[in-house]
């Protein structure tokens, strides 16, 4: 949705160290996969967000929340002056926290996507047709409803659903 809308919805940003969590987290989930699958997702994250690496960011202790390893992810989020923050990491979503005093909305991607289609339902649309059509052509794969189901996105799936309803029957 970044890419369709040029940037206009939102900038898509990250971290080594981030990106270091998602490819442990695949291996532990996936540990018999070839060395190149990881590789091949990992570049496909990086070439999807491309610009939006932050290189750089100051630790300074101003992160409210009781998991001291999610620091990095506050400190990239104020580097690059982040609107939203997107995470499943419960330590943002800590008691602990007072989540209006944060410079950033945090947002669950459900609940993000969710957002994206109620502010930019033209660009949703857009995408869910694109993303029909591609994986439609793959034998065996998933609806793109089921796919969000299955990561968490119960809410948007339905979203997507009522998107795909909408469109021209091909």
């Amino acid at each position: 949705m970044e890419l369709r809308s040029k940037g206009g919805l939102f900038k898509n940003y990250w971290t080594e160290d981030i990106l270091a969590e998602v490819v442990t987290n695949l291996r532990e989930d996936h540990p018999s996969w070839d060395g190149g699958q990881i590789t091949a997702i990992r570049d496909g994250i990086t070439g999807a967000m491309s610009g939006g690496r932050v290189a750089d960011f100051v630790i300074d202790g101003s992160y409210p929340g009781p998991d001291p390893k999610d620091q990095h992810v506050h400190a990239a989020a104020m580097a690059c002056e982040a609107s939203y923050l997107m995470t499943v990491d419960g330590g943002f979503r800590s008691s602990t926290i007072e989540l209006d005093d944060l410079p950033y909305e945090v947002y669950k991607p459900d609940d993000f996507f969710v957002f994206v289609d109620d502010s930019w339902p033209y660009i949703v649309r857009r995408v869910t047709a694109e993303q029909d059509k591609y994986w439609s052509a793959i034998p065996g794969s998933k609806s793109l409803a089921q796919a969000l189901r299955d990561v968490g996105c119960p809410s948007f799936a339905v979203r997507v659903l009522q998107h795909l309803c909408q469109l021209p029957a091909a």
